[in-house]
């Protein structure tokens, strides 16, 4: 290290928050030339006469000009789209990521509690934290299902400013009830944020809620359904609710080409439609194959992708990273989950790919499972 480096390692040091210092970056493995099923994308392109329509779409748009602060041809296309109810109002984010952290920074002061079933979606703990929140993750069950009345003992006793619950959730995959969807509505004190990431795949949803409680917003994201590349989230929630939200979004945070091509693609929802219920389908089929291997156990999803548990394969502790290393050498990515949560030790989350994508991984994995148990 040289004198400079060490000169600004020491103001680094002294200026950058503590806890900004401990983070380590987000883990994206390099997906090139692999089979990708580690990020829950679609493994489907948009079709040739779709890419054109984007292509002309974008090849109109003023570059020089900011992008419009408030799109209303976008909202309009979302809200025909994915039907959002004509009493609810839209608000659009840079992914969902950004709306989930808008909500956040919204509601929240120093020591505020942000809440949600956990283990579930990582963002959760990461904003709350990096708003200077206090995190309280309710365990799930054993079997890795909301735990209601752990989730009501805790709302009343820790008062949260607002609550996440991921419908189905990630990483597990599983689906609440909409019972218990309910009672924990009516229990929480502040708001609650329904992220319906997932939708598409889930086949329900609880937009209802938004008209008929006072204290649910729904948030969503296009990049499960082909888009990923586009970074579109969107907000549902009664105008009141995004009249305040919406006064801490950036002013141009979608960018012209975004909301360009998104209006062009939403133009043709029956094709992602179709791609969705292919991977439903496909999803399916490989909890099934899964479940068939000796040792293997593999949960039910209502998501894009599957959470295996490995624990049985082989008496000693590590067979799911030794077959998560064992896949990645052999070009297939999935996600060790594993070290996200005690609940979820041994577990890989696999997303849905191409028939062929999916037959590979199983290939890999009759390979490779003999050698994690002799």
């Amino acid at each position: 290290m040289t004198a400079s480096d060490a000169s600004t390692a020491r103001v680094i040091a002294a200026t950058i928050r503590p806890d900004v210092q401990a983070l380590a970056r987000y883990a994206v493995a390099d997906g090139t030339q692999a089979i990708k099923l580690d990020a829950m994308e679609s493994p489907y392109s948009l079709p040739d006469d779709i890419q054109a329509a984007v292509a002309r779409a974008v090849g109109k748009v003023a570059l020089n000009r900011y992008p419009s602060a408030d799109p209303r041809p976008v909202k309009d296309a979302v809200r025909t789209a994915f039907d959002i109810p004509a009493g609810a109002d839209i608000m659009l984010g840079n992914g969902s990521d950004e709306l989930i952290s808008l909500a956040i920074q919204s509601t929240c002061v120093p020591g505020d509690v942000v809440m949600s079933p956990w283990p579930s979606f990582v963002m959760y703990e990461a904003f709350a934290r990096l708003n200077h929140a206090t995190f309280a993750g309710v365990p799930l069950t054993a079997d890795l299902q909301i735990d209601v009345p752990a989730m009501v003992e805790a709302m009343a006793r820790l008062r949260p400013k607002i609550v996440f619950l991921a419908v189905p959730n990630n990483p597990t995959g599983l689906m609440w009830s909409a019972d218990a969807i309910r009672t924990v509505v009516e229990a929480a004190p502040g708001l609650v944020v329904i992220d319906e990431a997932y939708h598409a795949f889930a086949r329900s949803t609880s937009m209802d809620l938004v008209l008929s409680h006072p204290n649910v917003v729904i948030v969503r994201t296009v990049s499960k359904i082909g888009l990923a590349g586009m970074r579109l989230g969107y907000l549902a929630g009664a105008p009141a609710w995004v009249d305040q939200l919406d006064k801490l979004r950036p002013p141009y945070n979608l960018n012209v080409l975004t909301q360009a091509a998104i209006v062009a693609v939403l133009e043709h929802k029956p094709v992602l439609d179709a791609h969705a219920a292919q991977i439903c389908a496909d999803r399916d089929a490989l909890i099934a194959s899964l479940a068939a291997l000796p040792g293997v156990t593999s949960y039910p999803s209502a998501a894009n992708f599957v959470l295996a548990n490995f624990s049985s394969v082989a008496a000693q502790p590590g067979n799911a990273a030794r077959i998560y290393d064992d896949l990645k050498a052999r070009g297939i990515l999935v996600r060790n989950v594993g070290p996200m949560h005690p609940l979820l030790a041994e577990c890989l989350r696999i997303s849905i790919g191409t028939p062929d994508d999916n037959a590979a991984l199983l290939a890999a994995l009759n390979d490779i499972l003999p050698t994690i148990r002799n």
